[in-house]
């Protein structure tokens, strides 16, 4: 059974995939500013990506690590970005490879083909040159290379997730008003499914970046194939399902 940390529990996305881990019947545990309801209080692990000493007592154990926790879009870069994003993730690879974990997901975002999404080529490959939104997108770059350089130098396994938009509270409105954006809409069910398969990949995925999104409403702008090959991922909803 694999003992998963997944940072960033509290929040959309971590909420399904906590549920769906414990549904599978893996051991979960938390890492956030704030409690998880969806996991008691001895499980989930209260603290900032800044403190070190806090994300090693998280890991300690450990077997897989989602890593979800950041700033989730464009902030401003010396005191969100840069504290959250990039100092964040030094801290959970490091303690991760110190902790010896085998696996590391790592949540990137469809931002890093920002321009690409509304013009086309369609659908956007994993391999497609890279057209990032702004700052947000640039730190996301970087943790898909540090992914790959652990890969390398550690012998770990990184599976690299460039998340749709999978709509915090009251962002459902804006999705609903930008058509071309619930092409690659990632609904919470989905991305726990998802998630789990990442969790459930055989040992000699090591280094994969994977699209995660739902169904497209109407343009597959989104290249899906590799998930559904590599990791067994089969979307089951389609904008606004799931909500």
């Amino acid at each position: 059974m694999e003992t998963v940390l997944v940072t960033g529990s509290s929040g959309r996305v971590g909420r399904a995939v906590v549920a769906e881990l414990q549904r599978r019947g893996c051991a979960v545990r938390g890492f956030d500013l704030a409690p998880s309801v969806a996991l008691p209080e001895p499980l989930t692990h209260i603290g900032d990506l800044s403190d070190r000493a806090a994300v090693d007592r998280a890991m300690a154990g450990v077997s897989c690590l989602i890593h979800l926790a950041a700033t989730p879009d464009d902030d401003d870069f010396l005191t969100r970005l840069m504290p959250n994003n990039v100092a964040g993730l030094h801290h959970v690879m490091e303690s991760a490879r110190d902790a010896g974990v085998r696996r590391i997901v790592l949540a990137s975002s469809v931002q890093v083909n920002w321009w690409q999404l509304e013009r086309g080529p369609f659908p956007i490959r994993e391999t497609d040159p890279v057209s990032p939104r702004g700052w947000y997108a640039a730190t996301k770059m970087f943790l898909e290379s540090i992914g790959r350089g652990f890969v390398e130098i550690h012998g770990m396994s990184v599976i690299v997730v460039r998340l749709g938009w999978c709509p915090r509270p009251g962002q459902e409105a804006s999705l609903a008003a930008t058509e071309y954006a619930q092409d690659f809409y990632f609904s919470p069910g989905d991305a726990g499914r998802f998630f789990a398969c990442c969790v459930a990949a055989p040992p000699d995925v090591r280094f994969l970046i994977v699209h995660g999104a739902s169904r497209p409403r109407r343009l597959a702008r989104l290249d899906l194939t590799e998930a559904e090959t590599k990791l067994g991922y089969r979307p089951q909803d389609t904008w606004p399902e799931g909500l």
